[in-house]
């Protein structure tokens, strides 16, 4: 709650919806680019939803998302914000900080090289 001038309290403005800043774009899109080079992945799409923002992956452009990056702010202060889910809906992993969180994805991408 914040306060006026006149004193009156006034609530914060919520966002319409929830998008990935710049700075987790620039973790998430080089862990893209090497899936891409290995030939794992060919396309993404990105959602901004009301309570949810989504980076989504793609074998091919007209299947379903391989993998979904989801930043969901209300859980920020319980699991974590940040998530990646497979195909199936299973969250893969889940946690405060997207480095972390993006690990998942580089041991398929070992496995991918390998």
């Amino acid at each position: 709650m914040v306060y006026s001038p006149t004193g009156i309290a006034q609530f914060p403005a919520q966002p319409a919806q929830v998008s990935f800043h710049r700075t987790e774009l620039s973790v998430i899109l080089p862990v893209y680019g090497r899936m891409v080079a290995a030939g794992e992945w060919r396309d993404y799409g990105i959602s901004m939803l009301r309570d949810v923002a989504i980076f989504s992956v793609f074998r091919h452009t007209a299947e379903h998302p391989v993998y979904r990056i989801e930043k969901r702010p209300k859980l920020a202060k319980r699991q974590g914000m940040y998530s990646v889910v497979a195909m199936d809906g299973r969250i893969l992993k889940r946690g405060h900080d997207l480095r972390t969180v993006l690990r998942v994805l580089e041991k398929k991408l070992i496995r991918a090289i390998d």
